[in-house]
């Protein structure tokens, strides 16, 4: 789980956190700022144009959603007697979009498309200002990771001029033409993107057409943590350059210390670069899905 956020509304700090890669914001903080308190979550859920909303959420995005036990609960809603809590609701119907839990972040939580219509039921005023401070932390968000992004990059191409100065201490040593030395750089360049992406420059163009189309190249839609080990391997390629080793040698090195590292990265739970992609690597995902 990643770190909780927060944001401000009419004076209520409201956590949000993040459950299987989707908001969830905190239902037990909104209404801390209204009179009745945590009993609001449970008046709201005892609507029936409450539940019914819940119903569709969970048919459309949970598989294991109990649309029979749901029913049985519709056919109570409305009576003087019904009542459900948020937990009963979650153990009664498996449902996913709203999670109840204790500790110092516990509380009901719902996904944000469901908090939004629960902040529409206590006020429109604050439905839309939460839909706003919400899209203005997921903006700034963007920005930062688009940021953090671009010095990756920045780094990623120092790191290649160092590269090609190490390749130009060997290239005297094999008298070839201006040519030949372009093609050498390319190699060990296309070396680098075999080890750490399994492919080569050419091969990636010809999978993702529509991006080389945009201008982009393997490395520019790289996710931070190949990025990163891209620039690692550039300087250990560079001292085994230097040391003489043959390519095939250095390939074997440079695939085993690129599996090694990105497995280290990857299951770094705080590493700040974590899930941060490339602006356009969802464009690439949904190509491999097609």
């Amino acid at each position: 789980m990643a770190k909780n956020q927060q944001l401000q509304v009419q004076g209520i700090v409201i956590t949000i956190q993040e459950r299987n890669e989707s908001d969830y914001i905190s239902l037990t903080d909104i209404v801390s700022g209204f009179e009745g308190g945590s009993s609001l979550i449970e008046k709201w859920l005892r609507n029936k144009n409450t539940l019914e909303f819940l119903a569709v959420w969970e048919m459309l995005n949970n598989t294991n959603f109990n649309s029979p036990e749901f029913e049985g609960i519709k056919n109570e809603a409305g009576l003087n007697r019904f009542t459900i809590s948020a937990k009963q609701w979650i153990e009664k119907t498996g449902a996913i979009g709203i999670v109840s839990s204790a500790g110092r972040y516990g509380g009901t939580y719902a996904h944000k498309d469901i908090a939004f219509e629960f902040g529409m039921w206590i006020s429109p005023e604050f439905k839309l200002l939460l839909i706003k401070e919400f899209q203005r932390l997921k903006e700034e968000e963007a920005e930062r990771k688009n940021l953090d992004w671009d010095v990756k990059r920045i780094v990623s191409k120092i790191n290649y001029r160092i590269h090609t100065d190490a390749i130009k201490e060997v290239l005297p040593t094999l008298n070839l033409s201006k040519d030949k030395e372009k093609w050498i750089y390319a190699e060990e360049a296309d070396m680098l993107n075999l080890a750490v992406f399994g492919q080569t420059a050419k091969q990636w163009q010809q999978d993702n057409a529509e991006l080389v189309l945009q201008g982009g190249n393997i490395r520019d839609h790289a996710d931070l943590h190949q990025l990163t080990v891209i620039s690692n391997l550039e300087s250990i390629n560079g001292l085994l350059l230097k040391q003489g080793l043959e390519k095939k040698d250095r390939l074997m090195i440079l695939h085993k210390t690129a599996i090694d590292q990105l497995k280290s990265l990857r299951e770094m739970k705080n590493y700040t670069l974590d899930k941060l992609k490339s602006p356009n690597l969802k464009l690439i995902e949904q190509k491999k899905r097609k």
